[in-house]
């Protein structure tokens, strides 16, 4: 994929749109197209957040590591970014992301995002707006199992 072919990728990303062309260019020039074969992780829950990942094809599940087991708690396709809330939390991953089939995507390493973010705002608001509805999502699955719990203990006659 040629500098030009990931500028473009780049661009259509909402969290990038507004970069002046320049600076995403440079992005995309200090960005590594990087693949995963089905099953291989992009990132493990717990590592530390080194990049973040800009999917350019395929498909790959956020898991989270639970008591109780692994969980999917969504699936990620082309023009989706992964890793970015660990960077700017500076806080290891929260969930370990998982190649569904082939995945191709664009490695931004943490030094280069954090740069875009501190020299563009509106990246910055782009991206609280992107984790603000996973923020949500997350929060009507929970909402829903624990209805689903609820349920399940009032059918089997368990006090709740």
């Amino acid at each position: 994929m040629s500098l030009k072919q990931e500028f473009e990728l780049l661009r259509r990303v909402p969290i990038f749109a507004e970069i002046e062309p320049s600076k995403l260019k440079l992005l995309a020039f200090m960005s590594e197209r990087v693949g995963f074969d089905a099953g291989k992780l992009l990132m493990r829950q717990g590592d530390p957040a080194d990049a973040a990942y800009l999917i350019i094809e395929g498909h790959a599940d956020v898991i989270l590591e639970t008591p109780a087991g692994p969980m999917i708690v969504a699936t990620l396709s082309a023009n989706e970014t992964v890793g970015e809330m660990g960077i700017l939390g500076n806080v290891p991953r929260a969930a370990t992301v998982r190649a569904k089939d082939r995945v191709v995507a664009l490695r931004i390493s943490k030094e280069s995002f954090m740069r875009m973010v501190r020299e563009f705002p509106s990246m910055s608001v782009s991206i609280m707006q992107v984790l603000a509805h996973r923020v949500e999502s997350t929060n009507k699955q929970l909402s829903t199992a624990l209805a689903e719990v609820k349920q399940l203990r009032e059918t089997a006659g368990i006090a709740v």
